[in-house]
């Protein structure tokens, strides 16, 4: 009899291509390629601060929570990060510089809809935003730094002091949700909710795609 693969790895297995397609947006390939600028960059931390907003606030409702209590530590906090290099990338009056785009909205809707009614929804997108920032977030932090002169001040949404190895607490945290008792059709919801997290992503890229181009144009 065949061993059911872990949930962590049929999550993996089955995002994998809408996964690949956020990667391979043309906004961030050239943002990483150094054809995109910092100003590029500006713009999509930008965005992330509205996105790890809304993520942080549903983490703090769902704190006592048993399942989602599972995946939320302080560790992984990026929102004092992402202001601080705001700050430092934009100036004092960063906040007023700022703005959601369309996709930002229906992207921080969902998380805030997800987090305030289905804490398995809300772990879908923990997931999404946190392991990616622990795995290829280094290798765009490496390339931001190289392409646009950073040294810390500017990328320390990327820079996560509180875990001195990222590769065991990914392990510890795909093994949770391993553990976690949820049923088949949970699972599957919770699979498909990791997809539409991606779709957010890879729209949102084109969004600054489109933002850029019309920047240009004017």
């Amino acid at each position: 009899m065949t061993e059911p693969i872990p949930f962590s790895q049929a999550l993996r297995e089955r995002t994998r291509s809408v996964h690949e397609e956020s990667e391979g947006a043309v906004f961030m390939q050239d943002l990483m390629s150094g054809k995109g600028s910092r100003e590029d960059y500006i713009q999509l931390l930008s965005q992330h601060y509205f996105i790890y907003q809304a993520l942080e606030e549903a983490a703090a409702g769902l704190a006592d929570d048993p399942v989602a209590a599972l995946f939320i530590t302080p560790k992984l906090t990026r929102l004092p990060a992402i202001e601080a290099d705001l700050e430092y990338l934009l100036g004092d009056d960063w906040r007023d510089r700022i703005s959601p785009l369309p996709t930002t909205f229906r992207y921080t809707a969902r998380i805030r809809e997800v987090g305030a009614t289905w804490p398995g929804g809300f772990v879908a997108h923990h997931y999404t935003r946190y392991l990616g920032d622990l795995s290829g977030g280094q290798i765009i932090r490496t390339l931001l730094q190289r392409q646009y002169g950073f040294d810390t001040n500017g990328v320390g949404f990327y820079l996560f002091d509180e875990i001195a190895k990222p590769k065991v607490f990914k392990d510890v945290y795909r093994a949770q949700l391993d553990a976690v008792d949820w049923t088949e059709e949970e699972r599957d919801r919770v699979i498909a909710e990791v997809g539409l997290a991606f779709r957010f992503n890879t729209d949102l890229f084109n969004d600054l795609a489109a933002a850029k181009a019309a920047t240009i144009a004017a």
